[in-house]
C-alpha cells in the first residue's frame, strides 16, 4: 500500500506513478496530515512484508520481523530505538540479496536519521537507496529518493549537493515529460540560489520555472481538491520571490511585469477560465546575457551527465566510441559540472554573472513595455498606477508614472502587522459609532501605502491613483486612508483594477446614460442560501426601492425592475440595452470558490461569480451592486474581489462599482443619488463623479445638490449630516476604466 513516511517537499509527489493520477488514486485517509506548515511529504510504496518474490525463506522472515518491528518504534515516536532492529534487518537482506527488502530499511533509515537531525548519517543511507533505483531503472522510486535527498541536504546547509540532488530531479521529470514538477523544481533552485547570494542566476531560474507553468497551466486542473490549495500557493510563491529579487535589482518594469503575472494567476486559479491580455499573456523575456548564463548551464550538466553515464559502463563492455569520447570528456573536465560550486567558479561563469548584473542594471527598463503602459496612462490625465507586494518582512511599492521610469520604494513592516491594522481598519469603519472616529489604523496604512511616494505623486502631478492590489490589501478601500489632516478621497480620486494588462483603458465612455435599476427591497419576503458550509438568510433591503426611485428622478430613461419582477430572466436580456446596470439587492463575494460568490434576485434567483461570465455587456460603461459584502469571516487574500471586477470586464462593461459591505440605513442611498446627480451633469469622469458623491456625504454637503437628493430628508431615518463617518461613503470602491 501507500505509506507517508517522511518530510520532503510536496512537488515530489506527483513523480510517484505519473501525473496527477497516481495522487488522486491515493486513499484520502492517509493524506489528512498533510500541511504546508511542514516541508511536505514523501508518499513510498511498501510491500507490507511481501517480497513480491514468492515463498519468503527463514532469513527474510526474521528480516522481515525486524522491518516491522522497528516500523513499530517509528509509529510510537521511538525512532533511536527503532535503529538497531533495522540495522539488523538491513544487514540480512544485503546477505540474502533481498534488492527490495534493503530499499524499504535503508529509506526507513533515512527518515530516522533525518528526523533526529542526524544529517550525515542520513545522507549515508539515502545514497545507496538512490543507487538500487537507479540500478532497477526505477524513474517513480530514483524521484522520491531524490527528494529526500534535496531535503536533507537543504537541512545541512548545503546549496551545492542540494542543488545538484534538485538538477537530477530534473531529468527524472524530464525523462517522465513532467514539465509541471520541472517548474517546481526550478522554482526550488532559484530559492536555494538566492538564499546563497546568486540573485542573477536565482532571476533566470525563476523565470525558466515561471514560463514553464505558464505553459502548463490547463493540466494543473486535473489536480484533486486537497492539492490544488499548496499547489496553488507554491505557484504564487515563485511569483512573489521573483518580483521580489527584481525589485531588489532595481528590474522595477520586469517586476510590474512578473506582478501583473501573478494578479492573473491568482484569477485564474480562482476562476479556471482566465487568460491575460497582450503582454501578459507572453513568455517571460530573458536579458541575452541571462540566456547565456543558463546555456552554460545546461550544456556543462549535459557533459556532466554523459561523463557519468559513460563511467557506469564497466571499463571491459565500453566501445571504442564510448571510451573516445570519455577521453574528449575529461579533456574539458574543468567545464564538465561535477558540483553545482565548479559551476559557479568557472571563469565564463563568474564572466557571464558580471555582465547580466550590468546589464540588468542597465537594461533594467524595457522601453517597449515601458511605453506601453505610459501610453495608457497618458489616456487618463494626472493618472499613476500603483503596484504593491506584499511581503512577509516588507512591502514593495512600484509606481508607474506617464513620463518617467517606474519608481520603487520599499517599506518595512511585517506580514502580520499589516494584517492586523487592516482589520483594525475595517473594524473602524464598519462600525459607526457616535461621531468620534479613531484614525489610527486609517494613518498607518497611509504611512505604509501613500506616504512613501507622495512626492512621487505630486512631480507626477497625479490626481487619480490607479491601485492594483495585493492580497489583503484588496479588502481596504484606499478613499478613507488618512495623512493626518484630511481622507485621501479628498485628494485623490482612486481606482482598482485587476491588472494593468486586464484593463481596457482606450474605451470612451458612452454618451447617453440609460439605467436598468433592480431592487430586493421586499423586507416581508425572504431566501435562505447556502455559502459553502453556512446558511444564510436574506430579507428585502428596506431602502433598495427608494434607492430605485431616486435613481429614476436623476436619469429619466431609466427602467425599473422591483422585487419578484426583478429575476434573471427578465433583467440579464435587458442588461445590454442600457449603459448603466444598477443592482440594488444582495450580493456576496467570499473567499473560497466562485460558486460560494453570488448576486441574489428579487424572486430568489442567483446568480454566482462563475455564470457572471455568460453575460454580455458590451454596450454597458458600469455596473453598480451597491449592497456587496465581502470578508465574512476571516481575511482571505481578495481573490473573490479581483474575480468580481475581471468577470464584469470580460462581460464587455467598461467598469464597476461595489460596495466592501453593505450600509443597511439610509448612507447608500444618499450616495447613489449624489453619484447620479454628479454622473448626469457632466462630470468627466465616472471616477470623479463618485469622488464627488463620497466628498458630498462626508462634508455633509447633500443638500446642495438638487432633483431627488433634496427629497432625501423625509424619506431617510437620519438627517443627511449623519452620514459623514467613512461607513456611509468609504465603502464603494470603483473597478475598471475610470473614464
Amino acid at each position: 500500500m501507500i505509506k507517508i513516511v517522511a518530510p520532503v517537499l510536496p512537488f515530489f509527489l506527483p513523480l510517484l506513478g505519473g501525473f496527477p493520477g497516481a495522487i488522486a488514486s491515493l486513499p484520502v485517509p492517509l493524506l489528512d496530515g498533510f500541511s504546508s506548515s511542514v516541508p511536505g511529504w514523501v508518499i513510498v510504496q511498501g510491500n507490507e512484508g511481501q517480497d513480491g518474490r514468492g515463498t519468503p525463506d527463514a532469513a527474510h522472515d526474521a528480516a522481515h520481523q525486524l522491518l516491522e518491528r522497528g516500523r513499530r518504534l517509528i509509529d510510537a515516536s521511538q525512532r533511536q530505538e527503532a535503529i538497531a532492529p533495522i540495522q539488523a534487518a538491513l544487514a540480512l537482506y544485503q546477505e540474502n540479496g533481498d534488492r527490495q527488502g534493503e530499499a524499504d530499511a535503508l529509506l526507513l533509515l533515512g527518515e530516522i536519521y533525518t528526523t533526529l537531525s542526524d544529517y550525515e548519517a542520513a545522507i549515508a543511507v539515502l545514497q545507496p537507496r538512490l543507487a538500487i533505483a537507479r540500478q532497477a531503472n526505477d524513474l517513480a522510486d530514483q524521484s522520491y529518493v531524490l527528494g529526500f535527498l534535496t531535503q536533507v541536504y537543504r537541512l545541512m546547509g548545503d546549496v551545492s549537493a542540494a542543488i545538484d540532488a534538485y538538477q537530477s530531479a530534473i531529468d527524472v521529470a524530464q525523462a517522465r515529460s513532467l514539465p509541471e514538477v520541472e517548474a517546481f523544481l526550478r522554482s526550488d533552485i532559484a530559492e536555494l540560489l538566492a538564499e546563497d547570494g546568486q540573485t542573477e542566476l536565482a532571476i533566470a531560474f525563476y523565470k525558466t520555472a515561471i514560463n514553464l507553468r505558464e505553459q502548463v497551466r490547463q493540466e494543473l486542473r486535473s489536480l484533486p481538491p486537497g492539492f490544488q490549495e499548496p499547489y496553488l500557493r507554491s505557484v504564487a510563491y515563485a511569483y512573489r520571490n521573483l518580483a521580489d529579487l527584481l525589485l531588489q535589482e532595481d528590474r522595477v518594469l520586469e517586476a510590474q511585469h512578473v506582478l501583473d503575472l501573478l494578479k492573473v494567476q491568482e484569477l485564474d486559479d480562482y476562476l479556471h477560465d482566465v487568460r491575460g491580455r497582450d503582454r501578459t499573456t507572453d513568455a517571460l523575456e530573458f536579458l541575452e546575457s541571462e540566456l547565456r548564463l543558463l546555456d552554460l548551464y545546461a550544456n556543462a550538466v549535459a557533459r556532466g551527465i554523459e561523463m557519468a553515464r559513460l563511467r557506469e559502463i564497466p571499463l571491459g563492455d565500453r566501445t571504442s566510441v564510448q571510451q573516445q569520447r570519455l577521453a574528449e570528456l575529461v579533456a574539458i573536465e574543468q567545464e564538465v559540472v561535477v558540483s553545482f560550486d565548479d559551476f559557479l567558479d568557472r571563469a565564463d561563469v563568474v564572466a557571464a554573472t558580471q555582465q547580466l548584473s550590468r546589464t540588468a542594471r542597465r537594461q533594467s527598463i524595457d522601453l517597449e513595455q515601458l511605453t506601453a503602459l505610459q501610453d495608457n496612462l497618458q489616456a487618463l490625465p494626472n493618472t499613476v498606477l500603483l503596484y504593491p507586494l506584499v511581503l512577509d518582512d516588507r512591502i514593495e511599492l512600484v509606481l508607474v508614472t506617464p513620463y518617467s521610469p517606474p519608481i520603487r520604494r520599499t517599506v518595512d513592516v511585517q506580514r502580520q502587522e499589516l494584517n492586523q491594522a487592516i482589520i483594525n481598519y475595517r473594524q473602524m469603519l464598519t462600525r459607526p459609532i457616535g461621531r468620534r472616529i479613531d484614525l489610527k489604523a486609517a494613518q498607518q496604512l497611509y504611512d505604509w501605502l501613500i506616504r512613501p511616494i507622495e512626492d512621487d505623486i505630486e512631480v507626477a502631478q497625479g490626481q487619480t491613483i490607479l491601485f492594483a492590489p495585493d492580497g489583503v490589501l484588496r479588502y481596504i478601500p484606499m478613499a478613507a486612508l488618512h495623512d493626518g489632516e484630511q481622507w485621501l478621497v479628498e485628494m485623490f480620486q482612486s481606482t482598482t483594477i485587476t491588472a494593468a494588462s486586464l484593463t481596457d483603458f482606450d474605451a470612451p465612455p458612452r454618451q447617453d446614460l440609460r439605467v436598468l435599476a433592480a431592487a430586493f427591497s421586499d423586507g416581508d419576503r425572504s431566501y435562505d442560501v447556502q455559502v459553502g458550509t453556512r446558511q444564510l438568510s436574506f430579507v428585502g433591503l428596506p431602502y433598495a426601492g427608494l434607492e430605485v426611485d431616486l435613481i429614476a428622478a436623476e436619469i429619466p430613461q431609466t427602467t425599473q425592475v422591483m422585487d419578484l419582477n426583478f429575476s434573471r430572466d427578465t433583467i440579464v436580456p435587458q442588461m445590454d440595452d442600457h449603459t448603466v446596470v444598477h443592482l440594488a439587492t444582495h450580493a456576496e463575494f467570499v473567499s473560497g470558490t466562485p460558486e460560494d460568490s453570488f448576486i441574489l434576485f428579487g424572486n430568489g434567483d442567483r446568480i454566482t461569480l462563475r455564470d457572471m461570465a455568460t453575460w454580455t455587456l458590451r454596450n454597458v460603461d458600469l455596473v453598480v451592486l451597491s449592497a456587496c459584502q465581502t470578508a465574512l469571516g476571516e481575511l482571505g487574500n481578495g481573490e473573490e474581489i479581483l474575480g468580481f471586477g475581471y468577470q464584469v470586464q470580460r462581460t464587455g462593461a467598461r467598469a464597476a462599482i461595489a460596495s466592501l459591505w453593505s450600509v443597511n440605513d439610509g448612507g447608500t442611498q444618499a450616495l447613489m443619488t449624489a453619484f447620479y446627480d454628479r454622473l448626469k451633469n457632466d462630470t468627466p469622469t465616472k471616477a470623479e463623479a463618485l469622488q464627488k458623491a463620497q466628498l458630498a456625504l462626508l462634508r455633509g454637503e447633500l443638500s446642495q445638490s438638487n432633483s431627488g437628493v433634496e427629497q432625501l430628508p423625509q424619506q431617510l431615518p437620519q438627517p443627511l449630516d449623519a452620514y459623514t463617518h467613512p461607513y456611509y461613503w468609504a465603502p464603494f470602491i470603483f473597478i475598471g476604466n475610470s473614464r
